[in-house]
């Protein structure tokens, strides 16, 4: 299965755009792609909490703070997922291209709170091509992640007029 397909299959019954654009390797660069605020644009990075796997959603205009997040999911030891890990829990997904949902009912999504935006988000479909436009409300119904803080702006430039 696609992971386009995987991705609208969980999506089913939400109200959700498909957005295709020019190859985005980072959720910078899909933010840029799609003319939106990279507050706006869901970035996905999966670490592993005391050997569990996390998968954490934040904008792409911020970073993870390791040591906060410790804290946050109350975990004695975090590590960076690796390619190896990345490719068993999204399997059908491009390295670096994982959708901010959870690859099984065993995999916890964490949402940082900066995440938290009146009207659309933005985030990639499994493809550093393909990307879903979608109410943050939806998608949070839809996903119910745990919320905490656990992020710091990245210092990256922001793009005249591209909105909050």
């Amino acid at each position: 299965m696609s992971a386009v397909t995987w991705v609208k299959e969980r999506l089913r019954g939400a109200t959700f755009e498909e957005l295709h654009h020019r190859r985005a390797v980072t959720a910078q660069d899909l933010a840029h792609n799609e003319h939106v605020s990279g507050h706006r644009v869901a970035k996905v990075v999966v670490v592993f909490a005391d050997g569990k796997p996390l998968v954490l959603v934040l904008p792409a205009s911020h970073k993870v703070s390791l040591r906060r997040l410790k804290d946050v999911v109350g975990a004695k030891e975090i590590r960076m997922a690796e390619e190896g890990d990345l490719l068993r829990l999204y399997p059908d997904c491009e390295l670096g291209a994982e959708p901010p949902l959870s690859p099984g009912e065993w995999v916890a999504v964490w949402m940082d709170e900066a995440m938290r935006v009146d009207g659309d988000i933005v985030f990639n479909a499994g493809t550093h091509t393909d990307a879903v436009r979608m109410p943050f409300e939806q998608w949070m119904r839809r996903v119910q992640p745990n919320v905490g803080s656990f992020s710091e702006e990245s210092g990256a430039p922001r793009m005249p007029g591209w909105g909050g």
